[in-house]
Formats: structure tokens, C-alpha cells, sequence
């Protein structure tokens, strides 16, 4: 018998399904029994925890709580801040309380400690300085000088000079062999060691050994009672 024709198909006419890459042919490949359902629960449950937990994390940010981590909560251990230092305060020599050192406080040649001197005609709490001279029999009077750190004429502060590379490179002082008081504003050197002639006959220790100042630095007398060191009287 005849193979009968058969029927023309619409084949061509159909439009091929787009590949996209990844995914198989026109074939799909289907999941195990009930694979389908069950991933797209688990699709919503992970959605759902992510919502809850961020909203957890929103709620106390806008309270100001920021949730703390197991390394976090280890390292915040509260620490006791140490009491603070305060600075010394500067002795101020008066006349009802002269004393400005004790003995020990400048135990060596050199040794040098700030303090202040009220003038008692203008009441100014004039800057000074005691220094510890070497040679001397301290804890004798002799063996201190005192002086006020002010220029005699004008503004410029002194300064007590210990570094003698310092005397030698900023004063040019190419010979010094011990600390010296300077004049930063006109470059004078003081030599503590060295005594000169002022107005009234007298000799004041801080004699010029560089620079054009007019005279030593304001010399303030010494005392020592017991192991006080005093400042009693400035020229």
C-alpha cells in the first residue's frame, strides 16, 4: 500500500525560542519531586529574616544603640582616667613670705629653679631666677645668685643659658666654659662667675662679657635660714 502523504506541518512557522546563555535549549530541566515550591518557600523565608533582622538593626540606630559585636564588647573595658598633674605653681617671694627653695632642691653646681619677686613699690611679681654657683660653701648664702630675669633698661626677658653650644652658635661666644644669663634682644652674655662696677661704688655680680648692655642684671639679695633659701631684697 502507498505511504500515504502526510500532512504539511507548521514547523517553519513556529518561532524558535530565544537561547539565553546558561539555560538550556527549548528543553527545561525540571527538579525533583515538589523542588519548585519548596525553593521558592525557602526564597520568601530568607527575604524575611533579611527584612526582620534589618529592621531590628534600623530600630536602634535611630535610638542611638549600635548593636555591639562579641570583639567589640571585649575591647570596651572601662579604663580609670589617672588624676591629673598639675603644674607647680612659681614661688613668689614677699616680704611675709620670702622663701622660694628649699637646700635639696638644687642638690649641684648650676642647679637653677624660677621663681618671682614682689616689688613692693610698683607690686609687680618680677620674674627671677636662683641659681646654685659652683665653689660655693652652700647651703651659705654665697653659694646662691639671685637675679631678676627682666633687663635692667627695656623689656627683653634673659635667659639662663646651659647648653654651650647654644652660648656658642646664637651669642657667638666662641670661649664659654660654663652656663651664662644672655640678652636674646641685643646678644649681651652675663658670666654668673664674674662681678662689675655699678653707679654708688658697689660691684654686682653678671659682669659683661659680650654685648652692649649698660649694666648687670637686677641682683636680688640671698638668705638661707635652716634649709629655706629667701629672697629678700631686690636692688
Amino acid at each position: 500500500m502507498p505511504d500515504q502523504p502526510q500532512p504539511p506541518t507548521n514547523d517553519r512557522f513556529k518561532a524558535e525560542m530565544p537561547q539565553i546563555p546558561g539555560v538550556g535549549g527549548p528543553e527545561v530541566r525540571r527538579s525533583g519531586p515538589g523542588g519548585g515550591p519548596w525553593l521558592v518557600v525557602g526564597g520568601l523565608a530568607a527575604v524575611l529574616v533579611a527584612v526582620f533582622v534589618g529592621g531590628r538593626v534600623l530600630s536602634k540606630s535611630r535610638r542611638g544603640e549600635v548593636p555591639a559585636t562579641p570583639a567589640q564588647s571585649a575591647a570596651q573595658i572601662d579604663v580609670p582616667a589617672g588624676p591629673a598633674v598639675p603644674d607647680l605653681p612659681v614661688p613668689v617671694a614677699t616680704e611675709s613670705d620670702p622663701v622660694v627653695a628649699q637646700v635639696g632642691e638644687l642638690a649641684k653646681p648650676w642647679d637653677a629653679k624660677p621663681f618671682r619677686f614682689r616689688n613692693k613699690a610698683t607690686g609687680e611679681n618680677v620674674p627671677a631666677l636662683l641659681i646654685r654657683l659652683p665653689g660655693g660653701a652652700a647651703p651659705q648664702a654665697g653659694g646662691y645668685w639671685a637675679l631678676a630675669m627682666k633687663a635692667a633698661y627695656g623689656s627683653c626677658q634673659l635667659e639662663y643659658v646651659q647648653d654651650l653650644e647654644t652660648l656658642r652658635s646664637d651669642y657667638s661666644l666662641r670661649r664659654a666654659t660654663h652656663p651664662m644669663i644672655g640678652n636674646p634682644c641685643s646678644r649681651t652674655v652675663y658670666d654668673p662667675l664674674k662681678y662689675a662696677a655699678i653707679p654708688g661704688n658697689l660691684l654686682a655680680r653678671g659682669a659683661i662679657v659680650q654685648g652692649t648692655d649698660l649694666r648687670p642684671p637686677l641682683g636680688i639679695e640671698v638668705k638661707v635660714r635652716g634649709k629655706d633659701v629667701l629672697a629678700v631684697r631686690m636692688e
